[in-house]
């Protein structure tokens, strides 16, 4: 009955480990288009065309 809990207990950090590596993962992608819509906007701020 113990090795039925122990597995259920490393099934279960597996679940929430993949969970939080999905949310950073979420996290980085949207700083990441938060960082190039910045860099876009600046570039385009610092371009004379006229």
């Amino acid at each position: 009955m113990r090795e039925l809990s122990a597995e259920a207990r490393l099934h279960f950090y597996a679940r929430s480990l993949s969970r939080r590596t999905a949310a950073s993962l979420n996290h980085v992608a949207l700083y990441s288009a938060f960082a190039l819509i910045a860099a876009i906007v600046f570039g385009t701020l610092s371009v004379h065309p006229f």
